[in-house]
């Protein structure tokens, strides 16, 4: 298997994830708003299992470091398995959430929200199961995260009250996607092998981890996405008849979306022995700030905004680097 024992390295493949899980959402915006959400995330779920399947026969099977994917299964225990699972679960839970909050507010709005929640929450709850980097620089390019959350809502407040539009439904769903996105990762990250030596028997690697993780997504979307599609957030219930209707470039944009997340969520977990979970964790959740540039400079979501809202998104870019820049840092201070 392929494994990443460089903190340069893992700041790369952070960065990759940062940008694959700001970016998955355009397949969507790709298809049209003809076709729902709900519709869109089936697809959506079957590209994450297949992809994570694609990665653990290929970098989690070849090299001489490690463990290959079948032996690694073999070899572990049931209660690793069962927390990788449940990290998808709930990731799950939040992620469509955040995918129906979209719907309703757009990606600038409910990325920086909801991502950014999870973002800094997450930052925590890893950081306290396995404290390393330095706490001020970590925390203090968190506090950044969290203003540039408050500008984000402040922005969207504006568009949406000189739109005439409804902002509590879109900021509602970001926060509870945000509670959920944030809790997901201590538990795949509790299931990794530190090292492959006999103590650490029962463990599984990242690669393993990543596909009991898809799959427990995919289960989830089983129980709650069909809760959605007959009671949705926005427009008539959709019936899964209505999935069939759709073409073969739908379905395929749909899975191509899963399979980006999914990358991200590979190249995020092969980087946690490098750069810690924490670390890890709070650049490969930079991803706001890649869905709010999506969202503002290419979907236009800020259309028509009133006069100074520009600075207000200028202002929430500048307080998500520095944040960023702090985070990175924490590890050398």
């Amino acid at each position: 298997m392929v494994l990443v024992q460089n903190y340069t390295l893992a700041v790369f493949l952070c960065a990759l994830a940062m940008i694959c899980w700001g970016s998955w959402q355009n397949t969507q915006n790709l298809i049209g708003k003809s076709w729902r959400f709900e519709l869109y995330y089936w697809d959506f779920s079957f590209g994450i299992l297949l992809f994570a399947l694609l990665m653990a026969f290929t970098f989690g099977s070849i090299g001489s470091e490690g463990r290959s994917f079948i032996p690694d299964l073999k070899q572990a225990d049931a209660e690793s398995l069962l927390s990788a699972a449940i990290g998808g679960v709930i990731w799950n839970a939040g992620t469509l959430m955040l995918v129906a909050a979209i719907s309703v507010a757009g990606m600038s709005v409910a990325f920086p929200i909801g991502g950014g929640i999870g973002w800094t929450l997450g930052i925590l709850i890893n950081y306290l199961s396995k404290p390393e980097g330095n706490p001020v620089f970590l925390f203090g390019g968190t506090a950044f995260i969290v203003l540039a959350i408050f500008l984000s809502m402040i922005s969207y407040r504006r568009l949406a009250v000189h739109q005439k539009k409804t902002t509590f439904k879109g900021i509602l769903l970001s926060l509870s996607a945000g509670l959920c996105i944030a809790f997901f990762y201590r538990f795949v990250a509790s299931a990794l092998a530190s090292d492959f030596t006999p103590a650490d028997a029962g463990k599984i690697s990242s690669y393993t981890a990543v596909v009991f993780f898809s799959a427990g997504a995919l289960v989830c979307t089983g129980f709650l996405n069909p809760v959605f599609m007959s009671r949705p957030v926005q427009g008539p219930p959709v019936r899964m008849a209505d999935w069939y209707k759709g073409g073969p470039k739908t379905h395929l944009l749909g899975m191509l979306g899963g399979a980006i997340w999914c990358l991200g969520n590979s190249v995020s977990f092969m980087s946690v022995g490098a750069a810690s979970p924490a670390i890890s964790y709070g650049l490969s959740n930079s991803a706001p700030v890649v869905a709010a540039i999506w969202g503002i400079f290419v979907w236009k979501e800020f259309r028509g905004a009133p006069k100074g809202t520009s600075l207000i998104l200028a202002l929430m870019f500048a307080c998500y680097l520095a944040g960023l820049v702090l985070i990175v840092y924490s590890r050398f201070a």
